[in-house]
């Protein structure tokens, strides 16, 4: 696809500051995660464990004690991070460069990305599945639900910035 030669709109701008943005936030999450590997790493285990839940029966039978398999997940988390991390690093250069119809699709896989890992993963499958609401002391769910909402807007944004295009009257 030709990159496009019209000049940058207000939109398009928008959208090319706030995925530069969430590429740097996740760019940041994984570079700390694997250089910090060991906080977080235990984050996943004790959200995996339930350790730190209530401890009802009904519930506890989903508990993942495994550290291997809680180590899989967490090294699992930190590869899709820096994916996405790259892939909306890719889509902001799009941006920058005004190849709009590009910078709109990898923006919104990164985006995608980003959404899935933070709603999906934390926010339904840590959140409620390991039931980590229930936790004082290992409850991620405010933060992911601000990064789950934050890039939602950006990929409305980027949405947004497509061009208009004419519909016959009928």
């Amino acid at each position: 696809m030709a990159t496009s030669t019209t000049p940058r709109g207000r939109l398009s701008l928008a959208a090319m500051l706030l995925t530069a943005t969430i590429a740097l936030y996740m760019a940041l999450v994984a570079f700390g995660n694997i250089t910090d590997f060991g906080t977080n790493q235990q984050f996943v285990r004790h959200v995996l464990a339930m350790d730190t839940t209530f401890k009802d029966e009904d519930l506890m039978w989903r508990a993942i004690t495994s550290t291997g398999l809680q180590d899989t997940a967490y090294v699992l988390i930190i590869a899709w991070e820096t994916v996405a991390a790259l892939v909306l690093s890719y889509g902001s250069w799009l941006w920058a460069r005004n190849d709009q119809a590009r910078a709109r699709q990898f923006s919104s896989y990164g985006l995608l990305m980003v959404m899935l890992l933070f709603g999906a993963g934390f926010i339904a499958i840590g959140g409620e599945w390991f039931s980590m609401w229930q936790s004082k002391s290992w409850n991620g769910l405010d933060a992911a639900t601000r990064i789950f909402l934050f890039s939602g807007v950006v990929l409305v944004v980027n949405q947004l910035s497509a061009p208009r295009t004419e519909t016959p009257a009928t």
